[in-house]
Parts: structure tokens; sequence; C-alpha cells
């Protein structure tokens, strides 16, 4: 079902007409965006959550722009109409490829945070080294990160490279195992990323085997965590805006497009056991 674009048409409200108690809405294609969401419940304790996980349509880095696009406006709006006060695209592969629609569609009403924006800011102006770049087909095809990279430090030389068999894998549950080794040592050793200092993970399921890939690597190259760098930009973006929240009993809520056991082994994991996953179809 294609999304209606009469409904982007809306009227644009003040932040301060928002309140602190509202939850925090995170979507992602699946388990991927859990990383961001721990952090951010790590660095943001008293903070509602509200997750979306679109485990029906993933991985989104093998669809189509438009059906990101399509995906990512109606679970924002969904988010939207539960009172969401931001939304976090905790997906590289819709950020890279519908970040402007979803702004468009919120019109300015509540701030939206992207996972590629402040972590290309942050390696471009931290550091002066080759830096190497792992994603889905998706977000390597859109070449985000190296233009946002190299607008802020055109001096930093920049490696892109489509890793598209790791999400599969990693929603499968292949974790510290032999597949995923395998996988890894495949894209890793290619000729494109020999020469990198530093190792951006370019989607959000990866840093779910960030010790596999920094085992491969040792001490030889740096690899960025991204779910720290968001949450931590999140966090300045809600104390700008006087949205933090205090309330100390935060609740946390789950929706998924498609009932999985590797989501909900992995959400109570970083949640805890008595979370509950409710089936939203879109």
């Amino acid at each position: 079902m294609k999304f209606e674009k009469n409904k982007i048409l809306r009227k644009k409200q003040n932040f301060s007409q928002l309140d602190g108690n509202q939850p925090i809405g995170i979507f992602d294609s699946g388990v991927g965006g859990l990383t961001i969401a721990k952090e951010i419940k790590r660095l943001l304790p008293n903070e509602n959550l509200i997750y979306f996980g679109d485990t029906k349509h993933l991985p989104y880095g093998e669809k189509s722009k438009e059906a990101i696009i399509n995906y990512s406006l109606q679970i924002t709006e969904f988010l939207l109409s539960q009172n969401c006060k931001c939304i976090v695209i905790a997906c590289n592969s819709a950020t890279a490829n519908a970040l402007q629609e979803v702004k468009n569609l919120v019109g300015g009403r509540v701030p939206v945070i992207d996972v590629i924006n402040p972590v290309a800011e942050k390696v471009a102006y931290e550091l002066h080294s080759n830096v190497g770049v792992i994603a889905t087909k998706a977000t390597v095809n859109s070449g985000l990160y190296r233009k946002t990279i190299r607008r802020h430090n055109k001096f930093i030389k920049v490696e892109e490279l489509a890793t598209p068999l790791l999400v599969p894998a990693i929603e499968e549950g292949f974790k510290n195992h032999a597949v995923t080794n395998a996988i890894i040592y495949h894209y890793l050793s290619q000729n494109k990323l020999k020469n990198i200092e530093t190792l951006i993970l370019g989607c959000t399921h990866y840093p779910l085997l960030i010790n596999e890939i920094q085992q491969f690597y040792g001490n030889r190259v740096r690899v960025i965590d991204s779910p720290n760098i968001v949450a931590n930009h999140l966090k300045m973006v809600l104390e700008k805006h006087e949205l933090l929240n205090e309330n100390e009993t935060p609740y946390y809520k789950f929706y998924l497009s498609d009932l999985t056991k590797n989501f909900e082994k992995i959400a109570k994991r970083f949640f805890g056991k008595d979370i509950s996953l409710e089936l939203k179809t879109l």
C-alpha cells in the first residue's frame, strides 16, 4: 500500500508545545535499531521509548528507494500518532534514502534524528585518516557517508563497501558463529578496505558483531561506536529544546510488522525479560 502524499501537508508545530514526558520514537527494519535504542536507554535512562521494527520488509538495504521511502513514511506516521516527541531513524538505509521525505512529513513538529549525519560529522572533525564504511547496498549507493564526511573535511579519503550478507545473518541469529566470521573475513579482506585507519559500521545491525569485527582488525583499525554518537546527539537536541524526561519509571513499547524470535531474544537481552512485543501491520 503506497503512502498517501496528501498526508505530508501538515501544519508546523513549535517544539515548545512538546513535553518531556512524551516518548521517543525509534524505527528500523529489524533488530539493528535496538543497538541505538539500547544506548539511548543507557544514556537517557528516564526516557520513554517506542520502537518499531519493520521485520516484515527487512532488509531495507535490498529494497528500492521508493519502497524504503514508503515504509519510512508509514512508520513515522504511526510514531507521530503515538505522541512521540522526536523521531529517531535508527536505520542507515532509511536515512540515506528517506530522510528528507520523513522531515517533510514531520513538518517541523518534532525533531528528527538520523544515524548518518552525526557520525559523519564527528569523523570529519575529529579524524584525519583514511575511512572505510561498510553498509547495505542502499546506503552505499546513496554515497551519503562519503558526501557528508568530505563536505566537512575534503582531505579525508572515504571508501564505501556494500556488505549485504551481514543483515540477513544477524537477523537469523548467527552471532559468534562460523557463518558470520566467514562473511566478515570475506568483506573486510577486500582491497578497497586495505589501507583504512578507521571503520564506520554503516548499518545499525553491525554493532551486534562489533567484537568479531574488532577481532579481525586487532588494534590496526579504529571501529566507530555509532550508537553512542547518535545517542549523545539526541541528548544534545533534547537538552537544547528542554525536552528531557525526568520520570524515573520509564516505559518501553515494541511494535513489529512481523513477530520474530531473534528480535524478541535481543530485545529481552537489552531491555529485560518482561518486555512485550505487539504486532502492527503497515
